[in-house]
């Protein structure tokens, strides 16, 4: 491998090593305008993956998919006024249409509470029509100034969930429900471990009740918050006339929840399990779960040797457990710089297929994670690949989560403690938090550190802080305290 080719090390510095594996897997590319990207189609298809995952877990609890439109009404954004002013900096507002000044500026959609609430009043009239669970795969734009690629562009793609419910009760269960699928999906699917938690009142969704979320440890300590979901109680409802007639014959306020994950998870997946060599996906995320890499000299050996790569990919993606592969019989390249294409790029598995291995009936299988090479018989292949490609899906998800578990600080700590670490090398810090707006606004502009979460109980310390990491009076909530994207 060409110098040229390397990576800059994670640890000379994480940034630019995220920034060019990015750009080198050919995950997206800088657009033309601004603070905006290019998702290329390997990290395009690990979205569609994504996509498709969640879309089934939402699909299982009733939610259906619909499409709302770009542009929101401005007037529409005032009438919550919580929410107007959390967005305001980050609108971007369309003031001319069709070469005339518009009558009322139209927002570019930064989320869609208020215009799918809007037609939610329009729909629902009786208890009925409750819960009323609606999704929509779109893109938002929000004005943002500085931008990474994934991590927070001008315009990203997601998925937003609003439902409406004729209880409170409803309300929080869907809320929490939708959590749980998220941290599923994270776990199960893009083996991140996360941490679940309520955001304190600084940091929830501007016009919720309470705001739920996830968040990962990255290979750099800090936090990624990974999903959100957020009770918004009946503030939109009200705002938006959202009633309906009960069961009992009066009105009632809808309660509502809205829920989100954007392609910043796919930045999330690159900095949990990316290495010095490049990308390592995850199998279920994988566009191609196993690449052929045909060996051969001459013509006659390149003949044989694609032929049985072929069969092997028409055979592997037969079956009960399929697997996704590709056959790389790329001319002119040599096998050394196709493993290294291929280690860039993460996909999980690799089967290096030469004339000597045809004569054994064999190949040489190669884990990208841990790049453990042994000697396969074709004849048992599927189910080899298959087993692999399950004990890499778990291993990955194990080995991030005692890299969070070694990075997470509990136990009785000092402010002096405290600084120390998120000074130092980073990490998650359960401490004791006296709930007030001051302490946590005097370590967030001391440390940069802010609450990620309250966390919900299975992820509490054995033993609950007594007192405020930062003023010492009686402590009334555990928090959880990091740097983060």
């Amino acid at each position: 491998m060409a110098d040229d080719q390397k990576l800059t090390t994670r640890e000379a510095d994480f940034g630019a090593w995220y920034n060019e594996l990015v750009l080198k897997s050919e995950l997206a590319d800088y657009s033309p305008v601004r603070g905006c990207m290019v998702i290329r189609p390997n990290g395009y298809g690990i979205w569609e993956r994504m996509q498709r995952a969640m879309d089934d877990m939402f699909k299982e609890t009733g939610v259906q998919n619909a499409y709302f439109p770009l542009f929101i009404p401005e007037s529409y954004l005032h009438k919550e006024a919580r929410h107007v002013a959390g967005f305001a900096p980050e609108l971007a507002v369309v003031t001319i249409g069709g070469g005339k000044v518009l009558e009322e500026p139209l927002v570019v959609r930064p989320t869609s509470e208020t215009i799918i609430y809007a037609m939610f009043a329009k729909w629902v009239q009786s208890y009925r029509d409750l819960p009323l669970l609606i999704n929509q795969w779109c893109n938002a734009v929000r004005w943002e100034m500085r931008t990474r690629l994934f991590l927070r562009t001008m315009e990203f793609l997601w998925q937003e969930g609003h439902t409406a419910h004729a209880t409170a009760e409803e309300g929080e269960a869907e809320t929490r429900l939708i959590l749980g699928i998220y941290r599923r999906f994270m776990e199960e699917w893009a083996a991140m471990p996360v941490v679940t938690g309520r955001k304190s009142e600084s940091e929830k969704f501007a016009g919720a009740l309470r705001t739920y979320a996830c968040e990962g440890m990255m290979q750099d300590n800090k936090a990624l918050q990974a999903g959100t979901s957020h009770n918004l109680g009946q503030n939109f409802a009200k705002a938006f006339d959202l009633k309906f007639q009960t069961e009992a014959g009066g009105t009632e306020f809808a309660w509502n929840t809205s829920w989100g994950v954007s392609t910043r998870m796919v930045g999330g997946l690159v900095m949990t399990h990316g290495d010095d060599i490049g990308l390592r996906v995850p199998p279920k995320l994988a566009p191609t779960e196993l690449v052929v890499v045909p060996i051969y000299r001459a013509e006659e050996q390149r003949a044989q040797v694609l032929s049985v790569a072929h069969q092997i990919r028409s055979d592997l993606s037969k079956g009960a457990s399929p697997v996704r592969v590709h056959v790389d019989a790329r001319e002119n390249m040599t096998p050394g710089a196709k493993y290294y294409d291929w280690e860039l790029r993460g996909v999980p598995l690799r089967l290096e297929l030469g004339p000597r291995d045809l004569e054994k009936a064999q190949g040489i299988l190669v884990r990208r994670d841990s790049r453990e090479k042994r000697p396969v018989p074709l004849a048992e292949l599927s189910r080899t690949a298959t087993e692999t490609l399950a004990a890499i899906q778990h291993d990955m998800y194990t080995t991030a989560r005692d890299r969070r578990d070694a990075h997470s600080y509990r136990g009785p700590i000092t402010y002096a403690r405290f600084r120390e670490i998120i000074d130092g090398d980073g990490g998650f810090v359960y401490a004791g938090w006296c709930g007030t707006d001051a302490c946590e606004a005097v370590i967030k502009e001391e440390t940069k550190a802010t609450i990620r979460v309250l966390p919900d109980p299975e992820f509490q310390s054995p033993d609950a802080p007594r007192t405020c990491v930062k003023c010492g009076n009686d402590a009334t909530v555990e928090a959880m305290w990091a740097k983060a994207y």
